[in-house]
């Protein structure tokens, strides 16, 4: 991940989505220079600059900026996941499953995880769209397994879908405490936080903090690393520090720790 891309990640979570779009159109740019960017990385750039667009209102640009696509950039499930997000902004739910099966089935891959349940979930919604609640039901627990591991957070607050969530609570469901942290997240409160949360014990040092501040993201530990220019052992330890001192043991449970006494912003959609 370029610097410009993650900056552009992080003003998506503040819902600046047109600084967004800025930082991923550089990025977008630069990585057309021969050798300045790793190749797996121009689709992933190129996806969220759709995104962003899509999220801005922009449908006839992305829809044009699509098109410009070639081939190759088509066959990374990165690309498919964004005309999905955009067939959906257009209402029309079908034309969103039918460019996503290439990312789900595999023939066209994602790089990352967090990425599959990102695809998992525009599933859910386009499913749940065209009235098959089994299907989103399943798409959106599929979605779940994949975040829970890291808590990944990002999917579900790039697209929001409270109703399924909601409707998800009232089955069996894995994933209880990872999906009232997304409700929670998505309705600007927290669940069940208590009314006056205990500080902590021992305050962060300032590398601590420079962590604890992507944790919402969907970044992995190496990618932290390579944003903050540290080695992934020195993230290692400081999540393991992070995770004592807030008295957590998982990711989703520190961030919302972290939120309730203060050290992280409520959530990038109740800032709005």
């Amino acid at each position: 991940m370029t610097c410009g891309s993650g900056r552009g990640v992080l003003e998506m979570l503040r819902n600046r989505d047109s600084a967004a779009l800025a930082e991923f159109q550089a990025s977008e740019l630069v990585a057309r220079w021969p050798g300045t960017s790793p190749h797996h990385l121009i689709p992933w750039i190129r996806a969220f600059l759709l995104l962003a667009l899509v999220r801005l209102g922009q449908t006839g640009q992305a829809g044009q900026f699509l098109d410009r696509l070639s081939d190759a950039d088509r066959e990374h499930g990165e690309i498919a996941i964004a005309e999905a997000a955009l067939r959906l902004a257009t209402g029309d739910p079908r034309a969103a499953t039918a460019a996503l099966a290439p990312a789900l089935d595999g023939s066209a891959p994602v790089a990352w995880q967090n990425e599959l349940a990102e695809a998992y979930l525009l599933e859910a919604i386009a499913r749940d769209s065209l009235g098959d609640s089994g299907a989103a039901d399943r798409a959106l627990e599929r979605a779940l397994d994949l975040a829970e591991p890291d808590g990944l957070l990002l999917p579900f607050l790039l697209h929001p879908a409270p109703g399924l969530l909601d409707r998800h609570t009232r089955y069996p469901t894995a994933h209880a405490s990872l999906l009232a942290e997304i409700r929670g997240l998505l309705s600007g409160t927290q669940p069940s936080p208590p009314a006056r949360p205990q500080p902590l014990l021992e305050s962060l040092s300032a590398s601590e903090v420079r962590v604890l501040r992507y944790l919402p993201t969907n970044l992995t530990g190496p990618e932290i690393a390579r944003e903050l220019h540290v080695s992934p052992n020195t993230v290692r330890t400081h999540i393991k520090s992070l995770y004592a001192k807030l008295g957590t043991h998982g990711r989703a449970e520190a961030v919302t720790r972290a939120r309730a006494v203060g050290l992280l912003a409520p959530s990038a959609r109740s800032a709005r």
